[in-house]
């Protein structure tokens, strides 16, 4: 058991984690950017460790920054949460090289999972149902069109390499595939230096969606702050 974990995100998923921590006796360390100074995942942690200014790239995912927190407010562990850098074997690797432990997957596992190409090779190979889609990226919109209209609209295109939640967009029809896909090349270059899309069927359920939205706003109003303020480092 760690005696305190460092919570490298933000909102509501460090609010969870932090509740977590509380639960099982774990001090739990927030780190926030300027403009999350005064968020409820700071107010709600132990201490809490400024990691920079608002742009994601120069606080939330600067590993080093996040990892010299760690260091600083006596952590034994980072907690990514999701998003982020929790998919970034990289990180992984720096926090172990650190003597940090990183809570979740190893550094291989990561790697290997984030192609999401590869992923799909490895989970066909391993027996598990995946959902029908591109087994290589797609070269151009006439592929990413022709593979779409072989799985059936709607489809999903998705950057091969990750794009932190945001590398993804949903297609209803044919004919509608060249803007998405050309928004998630940029995407999947900028935030992965690696360009690529995949197709896949979308099987989002709008109402499934409904209910878990209405459930977290249901339980956010049930939720408590600290009594005590977090203890915070300085800047």
């Amino acid at each position: 058991m760690f005696g305190a974990v460092l919570i490298a995100n933000r909102g509501e998923i460090a609010r969870r984690i932090i509740r977590a921590c509380r639960a099982l006796g774990i001090r739990a360390i927030a780190v926030y950017s300027e403009a999350d100074a005064k968020a409820a995942h700071v107010a709600e942690a132990d201490e809490a460790v400024p990691i920079g200014a608002a742009p994601a790239k120069e606080s939330y995912l600067d590993g080093a920054r996040i990892i010299q927190a760690a260091l600083v407010s006596g952590a034994e562990a980072i907690h990514p949460g999701y998003g982020f850098l929790s998919e970034n074997w990289r990180f992984a690797e720096a926090c172990a090289a650190a003597g940090l432990t990183f809570v979740g997957p190893s550094p291989e596992a990561i790697r290997r999972m984030g192609d999401k190409t590869e992923a799909r090779r490895l989970m066909t190979a391993a027996g598990v149902p995946v959902v029908p889609g591109s087994t290589e990226p797609v070269k151009d919109a006439a592929e990413a069109e022709r593979v779409a209209r072989e799985i059936g609209f709607p489809v999903i295109l998705k950057a091969a390499h990750g794009g932190g939640g945001i590398g993804m967009a949903r297609v209803a029809e044919p004919g509608a595939v060249a803007a998405p896909l050309g928004d998630r090349e940029r995407r999947g270059t900028s935030r992965c230096r690696s360009s690529g899309t995949r197709t896949a069927r979308s099987c989002t359920s709008t109402s499934a969606s409904a209910r878990s939205s209405a459930a977290t706003r249901s339980s956010s109003r049930s939720r408590r702050p600290r009594t005590s303020p977090p203890r915070r480092r300085p800047g």
